[in-house]
């Protein structure tokens, strides 16, 4: 499984980088890591919309989603530029809130 840390994560070159959230609609509006919504029940019909010329960091709440997501694209569709955010929004929000 290739995961990233946060603070890995935050570093990367924004130009180099998209980033997928793949939890639900609703939980993509009451906040998100500047990133596109692409729910899990979609995201392996929509493959189409992950580029594959940069990084692709993809998370969930927890990290749980996300890890079967990133294995289904890398099984299935042979994608290998996929990665799981460790610990999910949930973490991204602890660092967050650390740092202030």
């Amino acid at each position: 499984m290739q995961e990233i840390s946060i603070k890995d994560f935050l570093k990367i070159d924004k130009n180099n980088l998209q980033v997928i959230d793949v939890r639900e609609q609703y939980e993509y509006e009451n906040g998100n890591i500047d990133a596109i919504n692409i729910p899990m029940d979609e995201i392996l019909q929509s493959t189409n919309r992950i580029q594959r010329n940069k990084q692709v960091v993809i998370y969930c709440q927890s990290g749980r989603r996300a890890a079967a997501v990133v294995y289904m694209l890398k099984k299935e569709f042979n994608i290998e530029n996929v990665f799981n955010l460790s610990g999910g929004y949930t973490a991204y929000l602890e660092l967050i809130s650390n740092q202030s």
